[in-house]
């Protein structure tokens, strides 16, 4: 989870919303880490989740990432929690809940609702308040650059 922490920390300051995410393997090696990036890609899918899954894909030469685990320190939204389920990821880790869009606990449980055809565990709540702490400072330095 630190190392997606440091992630988002990048992201947040090149203006990116600051959420990170870290993709390992069964043995802990870091297969893809990344930051937010819809802003400077000009891409509503550049999640730090999406970019992870993307360059994972890549890296392994296979759209499936049986065996691995996903740290993200914001609760994933729907469309990178579907994402997950068509990876195959074995679990997710994630740091802030996300009670407005959260695509595996909060608002949605997609993933281990046993509706899908693939599952992963979930794991909620880890470096919560530093995850959350980074995302309030950011959205509080934005309100204060807008008066």
């Amino acid at each position: 989870m630190r190392i997606a922490l440091d992630e988002a920390r990048k992201s947040g300051a090149k203006g990116e919303v600051p959420v990170g995410a870290v993709l390992v393997d069964s043995d802990g090696t870091v297969l893809a880490a990344s930051g937010n990036s819809s802003i400077a890609d000009n891409d509503p899918s550049a999640h730090a989740e999406m970019l992870v899954l993307r360059s994972a894909g890549r890296k392994k030469r296979n759209y499936r990432l049986s065996g691995t685990i996903l740290y993200v320190t914001l609760e994933p939204c729907a469309m990178c929690a579907a994402a997950m389920v068509h990876a195959r990821i074995d679990r997710l880790v994630f740091g802030a809940s996300d009670p407005k869009g959260g695509g595996v606990a909060s608002c949605y449980m997609i993933g281990s609702d046993g509706i899908l055809n693939h599952s992963f565990s979930v794991t909620g709540g880890v470096l919560a308040e530093e995850c959350s702490g980074l995302l309030q400072d950011f959205f509080r330095q934005k309100r204060v650059g807008k008066k």
